[in-house]
């Protein structure tokens, strides 16, 4: 039986990965905050603590620390952002390097964030344009300091997220609320890229990373062709019968996320990301489909 630790593991992603990984076998330890079952260990993502003596028993560390970024970015939540990501991973460095055996595999979180805005551009792992505001800076820095941490005995890989679809979490029940209430039209132009994963394929990628253990560096999560946000809203609503959706105007979306409180660019931005290096090493994809998806997610 292998061990699997999921740092900042009683969120969305982590609940994927805890039920996945169980039917198969796994144990499964959390690192959180709010520890509540037996298999949960208290750690606050800042100091060592008997939460590291798990790595010694753990084959492979998952870390999905970081502060949510459906916030507004100012200078208070920017602080938290930034330190939630990367002190936890200059942290879970340093424990690695105190055990005398330590997990064989490191999987860190990144963000498909970190490439730039692009309608017509391709972001592979190699050939994306990595850019330069706010988010994009986060996410450099977050890998910076995930490869800036010498680990001799651990293999290291960085997973560059995108936006992950799920049956009681991640962006598909806001999007529903939205088609409930009659306002699932297009956002924007709707022009912009929408590069996404359903849950499944999201845990089945960690599964392939784990298994094929001469693989390494930064793997993009995401569906081999996004789709584009008019798409989207149109896939939703015709999954969930809603015959009609007002559409959203940049002005609208812009004065929407500040009552809200969140980021304009959550829906804004153009991610056009390409999961090159999962595909040349063949994994197969379930869901590529976004209206099939969508319906496995909110129907079945």
């Amino acid at each position: 039986m292998k061990t699997i630790t999921i740092a900042g593991g009683s969120g969305f992603l982590g609940q994927v990965l805890e039920a996945y990984f169980s039917k198969k076998g796994y144990k499964i330890f959390i690192l959180t905050r709010t520890p509540q079952r037996d298999n949960e260990i208290y750690w606050n993502g800042k100091d060592l603590d008997r939460w590291s003596k798990t790595l010694e028993q753990t084959d492979i560390l998952i870390n999905l620390t970081g502060k949510s970024v459906d916030c507004r970015y100012n200078e208070e939540n920017k602080k938290l952002i930034y330190d939630s990501r990367i002190d936890s991973t200059h942290l879970l460095g340093l424990a690695i390097n105190l055990c005398d055996n330590p997990p064989k595999t490191w999987i860190n979180s990144s963000t498909a964030t970190i490439y730039s805005h692009s309608i017509d551009k391709e972001m592979t792992e190699d050939k994306g344009e990595i850019g330069d505001d706010f988010s994009m800076n986060i996410a450099k820095s977050w890998e910076k300091a995930f490869y800036a941490i010498t680990n001799p005995k651990t293999r290291k890989i960085a997973t560059r997220t995108s936006i992950v679809m799920g049956k009681y979490g991640g962006a598909t029940e806001p999007l529903k609320k939205l088609v409930k209430f009659g306002l699932g039209g297009k956002q924007a132009s709707g022009l912009q890229k929408v590069s996404w994963i359903h849950e499944l394929d999201f845990a089945r990628a960690i599964e392939f990373l784990i298994e094929n253990e001469n693989l390494n560096g930064n793997f993009n999560l995401a569906v081999p062709k996004p789709t584009d946000n008019k798409t989207l809203m149109k896939s939703f609503r015709k999954v969930m019968k809603i015959p009609f959706g007002i559409s959203h105007p940049e002005w609208f979306i812009k004065l929407g996320a500040k009552l809200i409180g969140t980021e304009p660019e959550l829906v804004l931005k153009s991610r056009n990301i390409i999961p090159k290096r999962l595909l040349d090493n063949k994994f197969k994809f379930i869901h590529s489909n976004i209206e099939i998806a969508l319906d496995d997610l909110i129907n079945l």
